[in-house]
């Protein structure tokens, strides 16, 4: 077997010595463990926000009101189809509110006494919101007093509503406050997890009740609106601590 020449040694070694003396980059356990932290707290964060816009659609969509009237008339006046119409109505009048609301907390996020009051006036609310899903007994339908509506006036239904404006400016506001101070992709889910569970949630009421109209009267909506009610009071208080630590009461 016939040994190489030193003119073909000479590349071998080359590109051996270029190897090992090549830096190589390692990565300690400390910076291991901060990248597993890193990502765990982004998934905390979004579970968190994922949770809170869930539960808040659920509840809004679930409770009584003006809008929930329209998707019950409509069903049981017309059909499945005409109340679901009527469920998308939020998606079209909120979110002119939802970029006014970020307007004007990009101006006010300096101002934390001004997001504490904002905060605690949530808290308030959604205490209120509580106590209403808490004592929810039944639905009274009284559809002789309810004339046919389409889409449009159920848009301008909840347009013209104190409510969509009352949610966001005082309960949305220091939500979305908390998220954008984190990631945009926080922001994202709670909104998208809110309206996702605020028109699913009366999509699923237009189909069962258009096949049932004892629904509302029975317990499987009464228990459901008392378990968030109470989920909706453990959200309260942390708005309300949230809030108190903005004002600087509690320091953290």
């Amino acid at each position: 077997m016939a040994r190489p020449q030193l003119p073909q040694l000479i590349p071998r070694l080359c590109r051996c010595e270029s190897y090992y003396l090549k830096p190589r980059t390692y990565i300690s356990n400390h910076q291991l463990l901060s990248r597993w932290m890193h990502g765990a707290t982004v998934k905390i964060n979004m579970i968190y926000f994922l949770t809170i816009g869930t539960v808040l659609g659920l509840s809004a969509g679930f409770t009584p009101g003006p809008l929930l009237m329209l998707v019950i008339s409509e069903t049981l006046q017309h059909d499945i189809k005409s109340g679901v119409k009527v469920a998308f109505a939020p998606i079209i009048t909120d979110l002119p509110i939802i970029i006014l609301t970020l307007f004007v907390l990009s101006k006010l996020t300096s101002f934390h006494s001004i997001l504490g009051v904002i905060s605690l006036v949530g808290g308030v609310f959604i205490l209120f919101m509580s106590y209403e899903s808490i004592r929810t007994k039944r639905v009274e339908l009284n559809l002789k007093k309810l004339t046919p509506r389409s889409l449009i006036k159920g848009v301008l239904a909840n347009a013209l509503s104190p409510h969509p404006y009352l949610f966001w400016f005082s309960v949305g506001a220091p939500i979305m406050t908390k998220a954008i101070s984190l990631n945009i992709s926080a922001l994202l889910v709670f909104i998208m997890s809110f309206y996702t569970f605020l028109v699913g949630s009366k999509i699923v009421l237009a189909i069962l009740i258009g096949k049932s109209k004892s629904f509302l009267c029975g317990n499987v909506y009464i228990y459901t609106m008392r378990f968030l009610g109470l989920v909706l009071g453990g959200l309260a208080i942390a708005l309300l601590y949230n809030g108190i630590v903005l004002l600087g009461v509690i320091k953290v």
